[in-house]
C-alpha cells in the first residue's frame, strides 16, 4: 500500500471512531435520529450531484435505505442515548458477524469451522458485556443497539438486490432515502426538534457538519477509493480502528469508565471481529458477500 493511501487507511476509520463519540456528545443538543436525519439529508444534498441516477431502482433503493438506514440507525442511536458511546460501539461491531452469518444463510458463502467459532466466541463477549450492572440496570438500549445491528446486516443483504452499483453511489442514494426517512421518523417518535434547532450552539452545529461533511461523505468517498484499489484483506483489519478510537474518545472527552466486564466482552469481541476481516468468508459457485464489513454503520 502507498504511504498516502496507509494515512488514508488509517485516518478514515479514527475519523468514524471519533464520530461516534461526536454523536454520543451532540445528543443533549439534538434527538438522535433527527441527528442522524440532518446526517445525511446534508450527505445526499452534497453527493447526489457527482453520481448517476437510479431511476430503475428507487424503490428498491428506497427499500435498502428503510431497513438498512432508517430502522437501523433509529434502533442504534436511540439505544447510544442511553448508554456509554464506548459500550455501544463494542456491540455495533457485531454487525461483522451477522454480515457474515446472513451471506452464509441467503447467499451460501462458504464458512470455516474456525470462522463459526469466531463468531460463537463474539456472542460470549457480547454476553459478559450485557452482564454488566449498569446494562442489567436498563437492558433496554442495550437490546436496541443489538437489534438494530441484526437489522443493519439484514439491509446489507437487501442491497445485493441492487446489482452492481458502485460504493459512492451507494452512499449518495442511500442517504437520499434515509436522510428524508429519518427526519420523518423523528417527528413521529421525537419530540423538540424545532427548539434544538433553534438553541443549538455553535458545536452542535460543528457536530452536525463533522458527521456530515467529514465522516460521511469524505470519509466514505475516500474509503471506497482504497477498497477499488487494493485487496479487501489489504483494507478490511483497519476497520478495528473505529471502536478503538471510540473508546478513547469517550473515555477522554466524555468521561466514560471502562468495568472489567466490558473490557473483557469487548476483548473478544474485537478479536473474533479481527479473526472474521482477517480471514473473510469464501464465495461457492459464483457467489459472493452482499457487501463488505468494511462499510460500517458508524
Amino acid at each position: 500500500m502507498k504511504p498516502l493511501d496507509l494515512l488514508v487507511a488509517i485516518t478514515v476509520p479514527i475519523l468514524w471512531g471519533a464520530g461516534f463519540t461526536v454523536a454520543k456528545g451532540t445528543f443533549y443538543e439534538f434527538p438522535p435520529i433527527f441527528l442522524m436525519g440532518m446526517r445525511f439529508t446534508i450527505v445526499a444534498v452534497i453527493l447526489i450531484w457527482f453520481v448517476k441516477p437510479m431511476w430503475d431502482r428507487l424503490g428498491r433503493m428506497a427499500l435498502v435505505a428503510f431497513v438498512g438506514g432508517t430502522l437501523a440507525y433509529g434502533l442504534q442511536f436511540t439505544g447510544l442515548n442511553s448508554m456509554y458511546a464506548s459500550t455501544a460501539v463494542l456491540i455495533v461491531q457485531l454487525e461483522v458477524v451477522f454480515v457474515s452469518l446472513f451471506a452464509s444463510i441467503f447467499f451460501r458463502d462458504h464458512l470455516s469451522w474456525k470462522q463459526w467459532a469466531a463468531m460463537a466466541v463474539a456472542f460470549v463477549g457480547i454476553a459478559l458485556i450485557a452482564g454488566e450492572p449498569r446494562i442489567q440496570d436498563n437492558p433496554i438500549p442495550f437490546f436496541m443497539v443489538v437489534v438494530g445491528g441484526i437489522i443493519w446486516a439484514g439491509g446489507q443483504t437487501l442491497i445485493k438486490s441492487l446489482g452492481q452499483v458502485g460504493g459512492l453511489r451507494m452512499i449518495a442514494w442511500f442517504a437520499a432515502f434515509a436522510g428524508p426517512q429519518m427526519l420523518i421518523a423523528s417527528f413521529l417518535v421525537e419530540d423538540g426538534q424545532w427548539q434544538a434547532v433553534q438553541t443549538a450552539t455553535w458545536k452542535g452545529w460543528a457536530a452536525v457538519l463533522y458527521l456530515s461533511l467529514i465522516m460521511t461523505a469524505a470519509g466514505y468517498a475516500l474509503w471506497f477509493r482504497l477498497v477499488g484499489m487494493y485487496r479487501m484483506n489489504q483494507v478490511a483489519p483497519f476497520i478495528l480502528l473505529v471502536p478503538v478510537t471510540s473508546i478513547i474518545g469517550s473515555v477522554v472527552f466524555l468521561g466514560e469508565e471502562l468495568t472489567g466486564w466490558v473490557m473483557a466482552g469487548g476483548i473478544i469481541i474485537l478479536g473474533s471481529v479481527a479473526f472474521i476481516h482477517l480471514f473473510p468468508a469464501k464465495p461457492k459457485s459464483g457467489a459472493a458477500v452482499p457487501t463488505s464489513p468494511c462499510a460500517p454503520s458508524i
